[in-house]
């Protein structure tokens, strides 16, 4: 009996391990970053509207938007950005999210703080465009 439980706990076990040529982490997903729109709405207050299909659900196109926000600080010579809210709605398999971020040049107050460049680095890695 011992003998079929040790076969039966290596079977699911292997059935969970990932494949050859699987992602590991993510769904089988092919994603399409389909581009980044970016309204300055009031000095240091910034909105992205992203739009990507193939995602795996809502967190891929928000990480989009904040891969998006880093950059954009960057741009503006700001080392950091806040996250201020984000909507993500999915249609026809398109994802899209609209995200408004604060950009400063020290770090700012709150939690949901990003360091710009280690984010940018990070979006870098793993094949996420910014702007």
């Amino acid at each position: 009996m011992r003998g079929a439980l040790a076969i039966s706990a290596l079977a699911a076990a292997a059935a969970c391990a990932p494949q050859e040529g699987a992602e590991v982490g993510r769904a089988a997903a092919n994603p399409s970053y389909q581009g980044v729109e970016t309204r300055l709405l009031d000095g240091d207050l910034v909105n992205f509207r992203v739009r990507m299909a193939g995602a795996s659900g809502p967190e891929d196109v928000t990480k989009y938007a904040e891969c998006a926000a880093a950059q954009y600080a960057l741009i503006r010579g700001y080392g950091f950005a806040r996250h201020v809210r984000t909507t993500t709605a999915e249609e026809g398999g398109i994802w899209r999210a609209d995200a408004v971020y604060t950009i400063s040049p020290a770090l700012p107050d709150g939690l949901r703080t990003i360091d710009a460049e280690v984010t940018v680095a990070d979006c870098g890695q793993r094949g996420i465009p910014t702007v």
